[in-house]
């Protein structure tokens, strides 16, 4: 798990309005040997309304199967065991537009 890399997630439900359920994720960061900072995606377009998110376009690089929503406002760390597979990585130019908008949004 590195920066940059896109992995299947299975998020529990908070019962919130957070993204929630089995879904691509990019991790950000290795916090320590079993948590990670990760930002979730969706594949519901509408969702680019919102600011601070980021189309992805599927590649054979990243393993996205469709155009995704990178949610960078609902960043959030999680337990690696919530981990379930790589799909693949996103290319150095869409990872540093996540963090640049990740930069702008914490400031």
């Amino acid at each position: 798990m590195k920066p940059g890399d896109i992995w299947i997630v299975h998020i529990p439900e908070l019962g919130t309005h957070e993204q929630s359920g089995v879904r691509p994720a990019v991790i950000v960061a290795s916090v320590t040997k079993t948590i990670v900072t990760i930002i979730p995606c969706t594949s519901n377009k509408a969702a680019l309304r919102f600011p601070f998110t980021l189309s992805i376009t599927p590649t054979e690089k990243n393993g996205l199967t469709s155009t995704s929503i990178a949610l960078i406002f609902h960043i959030r760390a999680i337990d690696t065991s919530l981990l379930k597979k790589k799909a693949g990585e996103l290319s150095k130019k869409d990872f540093a537009s996540i963090k640049k908008e990740a930069r702008k949004l914490i400031g």
